[in-house]
């Protein structure tokens, strides 16, 4: 890894496409690699291949729920294909990636629409 991968913010996962139709399963954006760990900032969705009305409630983070990081992330107003949405840390106390971990998302009530959209993970990614 680069210096600037390892003490800046960066683009750590994507742009990778992500599955937002109500009943998907998760999506991984991003595995921590072996002698890291990683700090999330944000994530990007953008482009939705349908719209993503319905779509109130979305986990991101690791495990099987996705739901350490944010929970219930509401993307109901993306109903164009040029929407973009910037989802970012609420300012609460969170854990630190380990390697291997898999940040990722999950519909909880997703999308009405067989819809698809990219996602890309912001972050800081530093040696242990």
């Amino acid at each position: 890894m680069s210096d600037l991968e390892t003490i800046a913010l960066a683009v750590l996962g994507g742009p990778v496409t992500v599955d937002l139709k109500d009943g998907d399963g998760k999506t991984t954006i991003y595995t921590v690699p072996v002698g890291y760990a990683m700090v999330p900032f944000g994530v990007i969705i953008k482009n939705p291949t349908a719209s993503l009305a319905g779509g109130t409630d979305f986990n991101l983070g690791d495990g099987a729920s996705a739901d350490t990081w944010l929970n219930a992330v509401n993307l109901a107003t993306m109903t164009a294909t040029t929407d973009f949405y910037i989802i970012v840390s609420n300012g609460v106390k969170y854990t630190v990636y380990d390697a291997g971990d898999a940040f990722g998302i999950i519909p909880v009530t997703g999308a009405t629409a067989d819809a698809q959209a990219t996602a890309i993970l912001l972050g800081m990614l530093f040696a242990v």
